[in-house]
């Protein structure tokens, strides 16, 4: 996923979250007519509230992702409870948004707010998963009225795993279309027999970045086969990307074919519990094995990346700084700045702060970084409303 000014070429984290929603109410709604035709109550489960998951579950992102994500973690510190994407966009529905004058927050049903939960637990409280976490003790009121639907404890709602597929689904594919695309992803070669050599240099790379071998990393054949059932066996395109109107026509056609068997993959149990086809959960792993291998660790992202952390750190340095000194806090807009002066500890100032920067799309805070730097000031009569 990339940022939304980088090119008409890519998804960006707006269209990838409307796209989620879609995926994620196609699967509800099938699985839920299914359900509800083989006698199961109406009141299992809602599309409603997967649809909304869905569409909540990258709100907080900061800018430049998961970069920023660890940056903004380890400059939040212990005593503030980290930084966590999954816990600030739990954040943002129940205590940054704007929805009435009466209370904070969306006013959001606890069905949905236990389905924004895909990490239903709070920082350190399941052993499994340290780095992962779904809410900050700031908003442990609102964590527990949501997780009293919960089926068993650390355990998500039916609608919190349907969300969580419906992204694995999602970015998965169009990661592949968008990089295959920008050059990045060679796939014309991957889906071609005669480059044998390109594909084991692909596998390799794969079973190289699970040392584990746990779950489904355990069988390379395996992931192997599920890789080129897709991509010998229907990609349909034997070049590199050129963007003629039939080669992005059959290139559309193959993303679409490809969201359909991963949507059809799927069901539940009579118990309510989601199943997915081990072959179609093999074919969305190595997927997205693609963008990390070609993409990710790439040493020119590294670089960028590397950027991105100092952009962050810096911002967060000075308005750190700022937040401290009542005589400067008017770098703040009118919403963080009132929220600086209402704190009465500096661990509630310094989250105001992770709050603020955050927030930030890509491009604002690269503005704001190189206006601070004096590296392009701008006017005393721009505002900072964001």
């Amino acid at each position: 996923m990339v940022a939304a000014e980088a090119g008409h070429v890519f998804h960006n984290r707006l269209t990838h979250s409307l796209q989620v929603a879609q995926v994620g109410r196609r699967i509800a709604e099938r699985l839920h007519t299914s359900y509800l035709r083989s006698g199961g109550s109406s009141d299992g489960f809602n599309p409603d509230v997967v649809e909304a998951a869905c569409l909540a579950h990258d709100l907080g992102h900061p800018p430049f992702g998961h970069v920023a994500e660890t940056k903004l973690n380890e400059l939040a510190g212990e005593t503030v409870g980290g930084f966590e994407g999954n816990a600030q966009s739990f954040r943002i529905v129940t205590r940054l948004s704007q929805h009435s004058p009466n209370h904070r927050g969306l006013d959001l049903t606890r069905a949905t707010l236990a389905a924004i939960l895909k990490y239903p637990w709070m920082k350190g409280a399941n052993p499994k998963k340290l780095g992962k976490w779904g809410a900050y003790t700031s908003e442990m009121k609102d964590f527990q009225f949501a997780t009293a639907l919960l089926p068993a404890q650390n355990v998500p709602t039916l609608e919190a795993k349907l969300m969580d597929w419906a992204d694995d689904i999602t970015y998965s594919v169009h990661d592949l279309e968008d990089f295959y695309r920008a050059g990045r992803i060679p796939l014309h070669l991957l889906g071609d027999s005669k480059y044998e050599k390109e594909r084991q240099k692909f596998f390799t790379a794969v079973y190289n970045r699970h040392p584990e071998r746990e779950g489904i990393w355990k069988d390379r054949s395996a992931l192997e086969e599920a890789f080129n059932q897709l991509i010998i066996g229907l990609f349909p395109l034997d070049q590199e990307y050129t963007g003629e109107w039939k080669q992005r026509a059959r290139l559309r056609d193959f993303t679409s074919q490809l969201i359909g068997r991963f949507v059809g993959g799927t069901s539940i149990s009579a118990k309510l519990a989601l199943e997915i086809d081990p072959d179609r959960e093999l074919e969305v792993a190595m997927l997205k094995e693609l963008t990390w291998v070609y993409v990710i660790e790439n040493p020119g992202l590294a670089t960028e990346q590397e950027a991105q952390r100092r952009i962050i750190e810096s911002l967060f340095s000075l308005y750190w700084a700022a937040a401290q000194d009542k005589n400067r806090r008017q770098m703040f807009s009118a919403f963080y700045r009132s929220g600086i002066d209402e704190a009465s500890t500096d661990d509630e100032r310094k989250r105001v702060v992770v709050d603020f920067i955050a927030g930030m799309t890509e491009m604002q805070a690269v503005l704001l970084h190189n206006r601070l730097l004096g590296t392009n000031p701008g006017s005393g009569l721009d505002q900072v409303v964001f």
